[in-house]
């Protein structure tokens, strides 16, 4: 009996395919018509004008920032239910990243708190610099008052979509609402390259700055000739060979994971208190990963719960860990109440990944049913 991965790559003949079309021909190198062409599909695949292919989503996030212009001494406001990247990134330009709680209709960054927080800091003379969201779990933020917030200040949000490729809000892709938006292809993501990301603008200096930053910032000159300092973060090829096989699965990929959390649902529809993370029918989430939100009276569940699936040779998670709580983060400034808390201490990740089978789910429910069943 195999391991139940939380997330695998789910991956088909035509990956396979392609990558070894682009082997047989050569293009291992960082340079190749796949990675013009994955690009290229990836625009059309979400409606998006410009896009560079690059090494991860953390890298994406990274000359995201540096693109608006964020750097030493700048604050940035950021999502506190996410995971370590978004923050990461913000670090790695000198900022310092001001953390804000999630809304309960969509555990995203809660709009209200953002505009609050801006108008506030215009106020006392301490701008913010930028704002970044996350589109969590596979759904998208409320954009649209966030936004709103930004234009009325003049500063740039970025979209961190990197668990959200094929998701909508309100019938808009994910990825199409920051000033550059950035997506993850991880090898746990619902669509994966085996390790790459992509940032997306529809402003094609933007793109244009960063291809050539993520190229080592090297100058069109016979010689190297580098004015600036770069960064070795271009995807490779073959990558893209994987990544142009995956874009043309996503609508399938998607449905199967929400059959998965669907079967989830319905197992546990008679267990009293449980919940999962929540849907905002404003948008259609690409449930990247199911979340069962467990009791407040029981404290000890979510640990009971992850154990026992560990004994059935079954992967399961906790919620992410929000940054104000994360030991690398207890210093900086957090904004909010106990929304993200309180999704981190009752939820756990349940095996979501579309390559699951009808005998991988009902094993997991086999597994879980018991001991919540229990207490």
């Amino acid at each position: 009996m195999s391991r139940i991965h939380l997330s695998p790559p789910d991956m088909s003949a035509t990956e396979r395919e392609l990558l070894l079309a682009a082997f047989d021909a050569n293009w291992v190198a960082p340079a190749g018509p796949d990675l013009a062409a994955f690009e290229n599909e990836f625009c059309s695949a979400i409606g998006v004008d410009h896009a560079v292919a690059l090494s991860s989503g953390t890298a994406a996030l990274h000359l995201a920032l540096m693109l608006v212009g964020v750097g030493v001494g700048d604050r940035v406001l950021v999502p506190t239910f996410t995971f370590a990247a978004t923050a990461n990134a913000v670090t790695y330009v000198g900022a310092e990243p001001v953390f804000v709680d999630s809304e309960r209709s969509t555990w995203n960054i809660d709009p209200a708190l953002v505009s609050e927080s801006l108008d506030r800091a215009a106020a006392v003379g301490n701008p913010f610099k930028a704002v970044v969201t996350v589109d969590l779990y596979g759904q998208c933020a409320d954009h649209q008052p966030i936004l709103d917030a930004c234009r009325r200040h003049r500063i740039p949000l970025i979209e961190d979509a990197a668990e959200a490729i094929g998701a909508t809000w309100q019938g808009r892709p994910a990825g199409t609402f920051g000033d550059i938006s950035v997506f993850s292809f991880n090898g746990n993501k619902a669509m994966t390259t085996g390790g790459g990301g992509m940032l997306v603008s529809s402003d094609p200096d933007l793109v244009d700055r960063a291809r050539h930053l993520s190229t080592q910032a090297r100058e069109p000159a016979v010689h190297y000739e580098h004015r600036e300092v770069g960064y070795n973060y271009r995807l490779s090829n073959l990558l893209a060979a994987i990544g142009r096989g995956q874009l043309r699965r996503p609508p399938r990929m998607i449905e199967r994971r929400g059959e998965i959390r669907a079967a989830y649902t319905t197992a546990f529809a008679d267990v009293p208190d449980i919940g999962f993370n929540p849907i905002d029918p404003r948008g259609r989430s690409n449930n990247w990963l199911t979340v069962v939100v467990l009791p407040e009276s029981e404290p000890h569940l979510p640990e009971k719960l992850i154990t026992a699936l560990a004994a059935a040779d079954i992967e399961a998670r906790p919620a992410w860990k929000p940054m104000h709580m994360q030991p690398v983060f207890t210093d900086r400034e957090f904004i909010g109440a106990d929304v993200a808390s309180t999704a981190f201490a009752r939820g756990v990740c349940l095996p979501s990944g579309s390559g699951m089978s009808e005998s991988d789910v009902e094993r997991v429910i086999a597994a879980a049913l018991p001991v919540l069943t229990d207490g």
